[in-house]
């Protein structure tokens, strides 16, 4: 029986993992509003996470990690996932572009930092590619 349950839970995970989809904007928004709700913010750092500015604080730090987990796009334990940051960040460029800029900016996390640092980290190398001007602007744009 507990080999039953063993071989139900790996092919769970996997089929789990081939389910995962890019998210819409307004499913975005939900997982954004729901991690605000988590992690409250200062009205100020509120006002730079909407203007798609984070900064190297650990509320903002918390935001950003809850909401790349519920995006499905990092791990605590694996970091992020370059296939899902790329498909749900490539906007308008080719996706093995946009994948060949996600993984130059993945690390392993040889130092041991923690999740909201790690996460930082590879979000601000994301963020200071093509991706993330492509990204800011459509935040930016939809805003209005």
């Amino acid at each position: 029986m507990k080999f039953f349950l063993v071989i139900l839970a790996v092919v769970t995970q996997t089929y789990a993992e081939d389910e995962w989809r890019p998210k819409n904007m307004a499913e975005l928004n939900v997982i954004r509003q729901e991690c605000f709700k988590e992690f409250p913010l200062s009205e100020e750092q509120l006002q730079k996470i909407k203007n798609f500015e984070y900064s190297d604080e650990e509320p903002a730090r918390k935001v950003l990690l809850c909401t790349v987990k519920k995006l499905g796009v990092f791990c605590e334990r694996e970091g992020y996932n370059a296939d899902r940051v790329a498909k749900q960040f490539k906007m308008d460029l080719d996706e093995a572009e946009a994948l060949a800029i996600v993984e130059g900016c993945l690390d392993k996390n040889l130092e041991g930092s923690s999740a909201d640092v790690w996460a930082y980290r590879g979000h601000e190398c994301v963020v200071a590619s093509k991706i993330g001007d492509r990204v800011k602007a459509y935040f930016l744009k939809s805003k209005k």
